[in-house]
């Protein structure tokens, strides 16, 4: 057992870490409402004041709740900041859909996850502009709280007689790929979305996979694979592999995103 007791109550972590998460999202929401500046990182990805003031609300956050827990956040990786992990440890990602952010489409999340000997076993994914939030961890399960206040447990479901309801990514990702694996697979809808929202989505029951091909970090994807096992679906390897987190570099291989 951790020695500190909030780690050994994700009931309780949970309870904080919403708030923790809107706190970032209140920032977010405060610049876009903005005339926001956008820059690119070395590796020609954009980034806002909001995906750095949000990270050090949530990394300020951390710090206080769990010191002795290392913390992979993406702005401070991209910054050359980044720590050494043990079997424990966080990933952020302060602004998922940082592109959506810019194009003011509002599908953009704020994620934190707590890793576990390589397994995320609590998740947090704030959607601020929808306003809705998916937050699971193992054992409690995994929920949604809606715009207006309701919560409700989700999980995923089994795949509809009329096909699959297949998400795929907005801005990225691999059409011919996407065709391709699909093959023979009997599809009833194609819909788009932003971010870590396309794994919440499966994790609600609102879809049923989601094969993602093209360069993704572990930050991107643990909040939301953490919701997603907490509701019965799993995150794997295009071999069905389930993914693990503290790879090198905290790089993802193509990946697919399953209900039941």
């Amino acid at each position: 057992m951790p020695d500190n007791p909030l780690l050994g109550n994700r009931a309780e972590l949970l309870n904080i870490l919403t708030q923790v998460a809107r706190d970032a999202g209140r920032v977010i929401m405060a610049i876009y409402a903005t005339d926001f500046a956008v820059r690119d990182k070395d590796d020609e990805s954009p980034v806002t004041e909001a995906d750095e003031k949000a990270e050090q609300v949530i990394v300020t956050a951390l710090r206080k709740l769990t010191p002795t827990v290392p913390v992979i956040a993406e702005e401070a990786m991209a910054a050359g900041h980044g720590e050494s992990v043990g079997a424990m440890f966080w990933l952020v990602d302060p602004l998922d859909g940082t592109r959506e952010f810019v194009n003011r489409n509002g599908e953009f999340t704020v994620n934190i996850a707590l890793i576990e000997n390589g397994v995320p076993v609590l998740g947090v994914v704030y959607a601020p502009f929808l306003d809705r939030l998916f937050a699971g961890a193992t054992g409690q399960g995994a929920f949604v709280v809606e715009s207006d206040g309701q919560q409700r447990r989700i999980s995923t479901r089994e795949v509809p007689d009329a096909g699959l309801t297949v998400v795929a990514s907005r801005l990225h990702g691999d059409p011919q790929a996407l065709q391709d694996f699909l093959g023979e697979r009997k599809v009833a809808e194609m819909r788009s979305a932003g971010s870590s929202l396309k794994i919440c989505l499966i994790a609600a029951g609102e879809a049923d996979l989601y094969p993602r091909f093209g360069r993704t970090m572990e930050w991107d994807i643990a909040a939301g694979d953490a919701v997603l096992r907490a509701a019965g679906g799993r995150l794997t390897d295009v071999d069905e592999k389930l993914m693990g987190y503290g790879k090198p570099e905290f790089e993802n291989p193509n990946f697919v995103v399953w209900g039941q």
